[in-house]
């Protein structure tokens, strides 16, 4: 096995811990890495809480969201990282959460914004994604097919943030780093934003803000403290340093 791809899967092992230490994922939720040597395939955990993720629970899964050569019990929601790699050739990792905070911008008509200048990098638009919009109301809400992936996935567009109404969310990027950072800030800024509407009006970050603030390089100092605070603050510490050099995920932004 290529360091590369040692450390793609130990990726998802560190993001998954981390995630869950930070309350974005719970008993459930999931995220995945595309092979780096080949892009038709991806890596996620065997369906197993992300709290509790080993490099052992990591499967490889195809371009359709198929094991290979595994026959381990697999999320039935590995389409939403089938069909988002499938239709965005730029994304090298992908999270799926059910946040409480999140989802009553996908129940309401009220926008989930940036408010906090941590969290520019979710954009000033995050489209929603109604499943029954294109399957209809007899679903039971979960993306179960590459169908509902590959719609999921076009909602998606070229954002890094969709919301799935009455469900939660999906995140994209390129880099894990910034993947994780968002999905981080994500929530406090939408628990955030509640409050600030109780009281009133409130006021979102410029687009100027938004566009200054909102690119984040993963490869920063700040980038990488935050990275290697958050693993160790989930004991993960470790499987940074097997990784290679200290911090370096998989990909880069590039």
């Amino acid at each position: 096995m290529t360091d590369a791809v040692e450390r793609a899967r130990r990726d998802v092992v560190i993001a998954n811990r981390i995630l869950a230490a930070e309350g974005v994922l719970d008993a459930f939720g999931h995220v995945s890495a595309r092979h780096p040597l080949d892009k038709n395939l991806f890596f996620m955990a065997q369906s197993v809480s992300p709290e509790l993720v080993e490099i052992d629970d990591i499967m490889t899964f195809d371009a359709q969201g198929n094991p290979v050569d595994d026959r381990r019990h697999a999320s039935v929601e590995r389409f939403i990282h089938a069909g988002v790699y499938a239709r965005r050739p730029d994304v090298n990792f992908v999270v799926h959460g059910h946040t409480d905070e999140v989802i009553p911008f996908s129940i309401t008509d009220v926008a989930l914004v940036p408010v906090i200048n941590v969290a520019a990098d979710i954009t000033a638009h995050i489209p929603t994604w109604d499943i029954a919009d294109e399957f209809g109301d007899n679903t039971n809400t979960l993306i179960s097919s590459m169908a509902h992936g590959l719609s999921l996935a076009q909602t998606l567009a070229d954002h890094r943030v969709v919301l799935m109404r009455g469900h939660g969310f999906t995140a994209a990027s390129s880099s894990i780093v910034q993947l994780v950072r968002l999905c981080v800030y994500l929530p406090r800024n939408a628990r955030i934003q509640l409050e600030a509407m109780r009281l009133g009006e409130f006021r979102p970050l410029k687009a100027g803000e938004i566009a200054r603030l909102g690119e984040i390089d993963p490869d920063s100092p700040a980038s990488q403290r935050s990275w290697r605070y958050w693993a160790r603050k989930c004991g993960c510490e470790s499987l940074l340093e097997n990784a290679g050099a200290p911090g370096r995920p998989a990909f880069s932004a590039s």
